[in-house]
Parts: structure tokens; sequence; C-alpha cells
């Protein structure tokens, strides 16, 4: 837990030095852009901050209620499973965190991609659930700390949904969108260009369906290797986790317009060609 602690507070330094050099270098719209994302990314690492604090105190909890005359080396000991799964929570959680400045470093440098960013929250998301999984097998049911660490979850999750939303936000008022202008096609050029259209969606989406089944199997082995049930991190912090159901990649699950399968078109009828003598 002391080194997942450094690890924010390294990331909390390296936010703040981002956004002083943000405001040094960029205007307008690119530092509103970049403030935002960057705010966004302090308030989760002081969420972090506050889970980890609960997640101590109800490591302490949990120790002192169940060793009874044994030591805490002893205890750990004894419980090497579960030791294993937390401190390996605990270092996900970290690790999350790291990679996420490293990636807002890069956006607000113009090298790095927003998804990277995104990808990131839901890291950090799951691994939250992670950590309160493997910390709620220990703990006693009618313990004080359990419910302090499962709402310092949740307003972890809040935030990291709030990064998603600032960074696609941020996205939109930067990327220039390609102006659709169809007003100077014939019927069978559009004919022609809905029709690649839809055989583009429908391997996007033969493609997304294959990904998120290999992420559902990396994630299992994932657990696997850290030795958390399925069902623990489902029920880790009173919600479903976005680790458990692949599917989800948000903190807010929506689908996007572009997975409802459009309506194959109809083949034109072309008159025949008039043979010129």
């Amino acid at each position: 837990m002391a080194a997942t602690s450094a690890a924010i507070e390294e990331a909390v330094r390296r936010i703040d030095e981002m956004m002083n050099q943000a405001r040094k270098d960029t205007t307008g719209i690119k530092l509103e852009v970049n403030e935002r994302i960057l705010f966004s990314c302090t308030d989760l690492m002081k969420a972090i901050r506050m889970l980890i604090i609960a997640s101590t105190d109800l490591q302490k909890e949990i120790v002192e209620s169940g060793r009874g005359a044994a030591t805490i080396k002893e205890f750990y000991a004894k419980n090497s499973r579960w030791t294993e799964g937390l401190i390996s929570a605990a270092k996900a959680v970290g690790w999350g965190a790291t990679e996420m400045v490293e990636s807002a470093d890069k956006v607000v440098l113009h090298t790095g991609k927003y998804e990277e960013l995104i990808v990131c929250s839901h890291e950090i998301a799951a691994s939250t659930a992670q950590l309160v999984a493997a910390s709620k097998v220990k703990a006693d049911r009618n313990s004080k700390k359990l419910p302090v660490l499962q709402q310092a979850s949740r307003l972890v999750n809040e935030m990291a949904a709030n990064v998603v939303a600032s960074t696609r936000t941020g996205q939109e008022h930067l990327e220039d969108k390609d102006t659709m202008d169809f007003s100077g096609m014939s019927l069978i050029k559009l004919r022609k260009e809905e029709m690649e259209s839809q055989v583009k969606v429908l391997e996007l989406e033969s493609h997304l369906e294959n990904e998120r089944l290999r992420l559902g199997e990396l994630r299992k082995k994932h657990y696997e290797l850290a030795g958390v049930p399925l069902e623990q991190v489902s029920e880790g912090n009173g919600e479903t986790s976005s680790l458990v159901h692949p599917g989800t990649m948000s903190p807010k699950p929506t689908k996007p317009a572009l997975m409802k399968k459009p309506a194959l078109a109809q083949k034109p009828n072309i008159p025949p060609k008039t043979t010129f003598k």
C-alpha cells in the first residue's frame, strides 16, 4: 500500500507540472481542453488516495480481528493467497495511475491518443473493483471500514467517468470533422457508396465482437493470476464491474448508434443500355 500511495503522490505532482506547462505553451480552446482533462485527472487521483487510505484501514481491521495471538507477519503468511491478491490489486491501482499520467502527458504534448487516456480510466475503475473484492474476502460482515472502502470505490468510478467525459468532449472540440457532402453524387454513385459503407460497418462489428471476446478471456486470466474470484469482483463495490463484463468499456455503458445494422439497400433498377446505330 505504501508503494501505491507513493505512486499516487507522484502522479499528482506530475499532473500539477503538466498544468503549469500547458498554461505556458497553449492558449484558447486547446488550453481549455487540457485544463479540463488535467483537472479531472487530479480529481481522480484524489479519489484514489482516499481509496488507498480506506483500504489500508480495512486491512488493519481485518488483521487485528483475525490474527488472535499470532503476529501480524504470521497472519499474512497464514493467509498468503489473500495477501497476494490484495498486493496485486493495490499494485494494479498504482500502475493504472502511473499509466494515466503518462497518457495525459502525451495528450497535452500532442503525441498521444485520447483513447489511451480513456482506457486508463477503465483500467483504474477495474483495478478498484479488484481491490475492493480482495479486501472483502476477509472482511467481517459487520465491518465498519468496509462501507467506507465501498463508498471510496464508487467515488473513484465517478471520477474515472469524468475523465472519460472530459477527454471525449475535448476530442470532439479539437478534431476536425470531415463534411459529408453528397450533393454532387448520382443515384448509382450514392448506392455504391452506401453498399461500401455497409460492408465497412459489418466488418467493424465483426472485428469489435472478436476483440471483446479476446478482452474477456484476457480479463479472466488476469483474475485467475490475481487469485480473485470473478463473483467477488462483481460484488466488490455493490455495483457490477465493467471488468467482469468486457462488452462494457465505459463507466456509463451506451451502445453507439453505429452498432445497429442498417437495412440492406435494394438493388437499383438500372435501365438497359440503348444501342445506337
